[in-house]
């Protein structure tokens, strides 16, 4: 009876420091997710009352061009986005794993562009890549390309653009962190036994780093994900604004269009409901994939 009492106790006084965390959760979170889901089913211009229509705004949007369009990119976008932000992490923070002087001024710098707002970075891509006055053109110039691409109105080479934006996000420069300290938790002994076996460098980081660290790559990989599907919206804003001819037009864009400058809040609530829908799925396909490469007993 008393150990029951104690336990119920701790239970209430663990609820107690969590209670901030869940009622935060269900006010910030869960009931905007309620409310987003009811006004999917309305017709609301922000003036008036909500109009209950029932499912005609997802009828609207499985035939709509744009948002088979915008469906398109934000895949495209994820995939590129993801890649490129999980590799550049693990690239840094292995090197950030080599036992070299100054490391952590290393690890200072390849930090710095991710506390820059989102906002402020595009900004600078934007200048860095402009046609006329971009430094990245003028650079070209030097080594003999004068007719260098138009980066961001072409529809092409804006997907090389944003995949190196990609990497100066907030999500690359989390993840090298979390990548460097799971490299160190790598047992030594794994790697005593490969010299003992005469593998080189590549050896040993495919059989042996790769599999040692594969939950924490799944964890980065999850989360890049999720960032990606929701916060494109702050680098490609600014950036290209959808353009150019609707080429980067994500999800997160399409919404925020339709909520704000069209005024119509049922059929952004329906996007977003459709957009929190693919992530969930995403992230399920990916954990039930983790069972195939992800190990757990290194």
């Amino acid at each position: 009876m008393k150990k029951g009492k104690m336990t119920w106790k701790e239970n209430l006084s663990a609820y107690s420091f969590l209670s901030p965390w869940i009622i935060g959760l269900i006010l910030f979170t869960g009931g905007p997710i309620i409310v987003s889901i009811l006004l999917s089913l309305c017709k609301w211009n922000l003036l008036g009352s909500p109009r209950f229509i029932g499912f005609a705004n997802y009828s609207q949007m499985f035939a709509d061009s744009e948002f088979l369009n915008s469906l398109k990119v934000t895949i495209i976008f994820t995939i590129i986005s993801v890649a490129v932000s999980v590799f550049a992490a693990l690239f840094l923070a292995v090197l950030l794993n080599f036992k070299v002087k100054f490391v952590g001024i290393f690890q200072f710098f390849y930090f710095v562009p991710a506390v820059m707002p989102s906002v402020v970075m595009a900004f600078v891509f934007k200048l860095m890549f402009n046609k006329e006055l971009g430094v990245v053109n003028y650079l070209l110039s030097f080594i003999g390309i004068h007719n260098a691409p138009n980066w961001l109105n072409d529809s092409f080479w804006i997907w090389p653009t944003l995949a190196y934006a990609s990497i100066f996000t907030y999500s690359t420069g989390q993840m090298m962190l979390i990548f460097a300290s799971s490299l160190k938790e790598v047992p030594p002994e794994l790697y005593e036994a490969c010299d003992l076996d005469g593998a080189n460098f590549v050896q040993r980081f495919i059989h042996v780093t790769l599999p040692s660290i594969s939950p924490i790559i799944l964890f980065n990989v999850v989360v890049a994900t999720v960032s990606s599907f929701n916060s494109s919206f702050t680098l490609i804003y600014p950036l290209t604004d959808g353009g150019p001819n609707n080429a980067t037009e994500v999800l997160s864009l399409s919404i925020f269009k339709n909520a704000f400058k069209l005024f119509d809040m049922g059929y952004a609530s329906a996007l977003a409901v459709i957009l929190f829908i693919i992530v969930a799925v995403v992230a399920a396909f990916q954990f039930r994939m983790s069972k195939n490469w992800v190990h757990y007993d290194a």
